[in-house]
């Protein structure tokens, strides 16, 4: 049986852009990977953290993995990738953040779904929406909670 689920990714060190697409290329190839369908790329400010823009998108993927075991998945690769993290919220060369898995709802100490601040993040909804535009959070509609951060700086790439 597999799970549908959302990752965000993101980065603002290096080429961001292409640690992007070489992370969903990864991504898609391991094992418990079925499909994976990334969204449009788009540059953000940086939310409550300084340093360059970052390039962003979502990726879908079918999975046979646990949320567990994909989170486990996404921090390898992610430090594969360089990834640090001197302080919250510090730039980085890979973010990859399990945004949600399926219909679950988890609350463990290294593992929150859905991911607690996703509605707040211009930078996370709209590729989501790009993906899923009928998606329903717990939060409201994804065009709503657009709505909701229209502040945010957010351009196509």
């Amino acid at each position: 049986m597999s799970t549908l689920a959302y990752i965000g990714l993101g980065a603002n060190l290096g080429d961001a852009a292409s640690s992007l697409e070489q992370a969903a290329q990864e991504l898609s190839c391991s094992n418990g990977i079925q499909q994976l369908t990334l969204s449009p790329r788009y540059r953000s400010t940086p939310v409550e953290s300084s340093g360059p823009d970052y390039v962003n998108a979502v990726a879908a993927v079918q999975t046979t993995l646990s949320a567990k075991q994909l989170l486990s998945l996404l921090l390898s690769i992610e430090q594969q990738h360089g990834r640090e993290r001197p302080w919250h919220n510090a730039p980085r060369t890979l973010d990859l953040d399990l945004l949600l898995f399926g219909s679950a709802t988890l609350t463990e100490p290294d593992l929150i779904v859905p991911h607690p601040r996703m509605h707040l993040r211009a930078f996370v909804l709209r590729p989501l929406a790009d993906l899923a535009p009928d998606l329903l959070l717990k939060q409201g509609d994804l065009p709503t909670l657009l709505a909701t951060c229209s502040d945010q700086a957010l351009s196509p790439l």
